[in-house]
């Protein structure tokens, strides 16, 4: 499990010790419909594009909505697809996320959305953090997800430093991580960093490439904080009342663990939730829709309906 594990720590270090940079990645996918003009909120962004049921997507710390460019113009072909940003990632102006309680704004401002758009009962994606970030808005807010599809993310990311972690444990860890990433602000990127990270996140070049021209396109003051506040959220005991279904795209790649120990990491996770359904993706990492996009596809598609 320790690889299984190292992808998982490093996706929590994302952008450990890297600054703004913005570094243009790669082209847009084309949009299977015109997007609408971007509605910028305190904590997020949203581009929406494409015609039917609703389909929000979460990406994941310090992700930009191009994480998602592979599935969005196949999903805009039958559904609205809302694809949020995180304000300060992508060379994005922080806005609200530089002050404590990032996810908690995240989450505001789905709701908010929701209302806004009259689009309760949506299907809502998020990877990683976004995932958990789609978790407490289905703990907030219980009828505006309709279902979740939660990719590679945990109720609770410290049970990867210890199975009997708890919050106390794992925050003065966060806290130096956060302090260390966030004094990083003002200095030159460290290109090497962000690579290596990006090279224990996703297996393919091509995926490694994006990965880490984001990781050094987001301001670190918000990552660090976002970071923290993903180390130091335990969901756990909300998962019993999170009726909302779930369906959880876990990853495993070849060289690693197995796809059944992939599957019980997981499985142990989410036993107390009351309605999961899992789905396995292999051979890819941490960033599943990168390394796998027709079986990612295929497994989003399923899921919309």
């Amino acid at each position: 499990m320790i690889r299984f594990l190292g992808l998982r720590l490093a996706a929590s270090a994302l952008t450990l010790g890297v600054v703004l940079q913005p570094t243009p990645s790669h082209a847009a996918a084309p949009a299977a419909a015109p997007a609408t003009a971007e509605v910028r909120m305190a904590h997020i962004s949203v581009v929406a594009t494409g015609k039917g049921s609703p389909v929000i997507l979460i990406p994941g710390l310090s992700s930009p909505r191009a994480v998602w460019d592979g599935v969005v113009p196949g999903l805009a072909k039958t559904h609205r697809v809302y694809v949020v940003q995180v304000n300060g990632f992508a060379g994005d102006a922080p806005g609200a996320n530089l002050s404590p309680g990032v996810l908690d704004g995240v989450v505001a401002d789905l709701h908010a959305l929701i209302a806004k758009e009259k689009i309760a009962g949506a299907a809502v994606v998020g990877h990683s953090m976004g995932g958990l970030a789609a978790l407490m808005l289905a703990k907030a807010h219980p009828g505006d997800a309709g279902k979740l599809m939660i990719v590679d993310s945990l109720p609770f990311i410290g049970t990867l430093f210890a199975p009997t972690a708890t919050v106390a444990m794992i925050e003065p860890r966060a806290k130096a991580m956060r302090d260390m990433q966030a004094a990083s602000y003002g200095k030159p990127a460290d290109a090497a960093a962000a690579t290596a990270i990006a090279d224990r996140l996703a297996l393919k070049p091509e995926s490694r490439a994006k990965v880490a021209a984001w990781a050094k396109a987001a301001d670190p003051r918000v990552s660090a904080q976002a970071m923290y506040e993903d180390m130091t959220t335990d969901l756990r005991p909300a998962m019993p009342q999170i009726a909302t279904p779930i369906t959880l795209v876990y990853p495993w790649a070849a060289s690693g663990p197995s796809e059944a120990q992939a599957k019980a990491l997981y499985t142990t996770a989410y036993a107390g939730a009351p309605n999961v359904r899992f789905v396995g993706i292999g051979d890819a990492a941490h960033f599943v829709m990168l390394d796998q996009p027709a079986a990612f596809q295929a497994a989003i598609d399923g899921f919309a309906g």
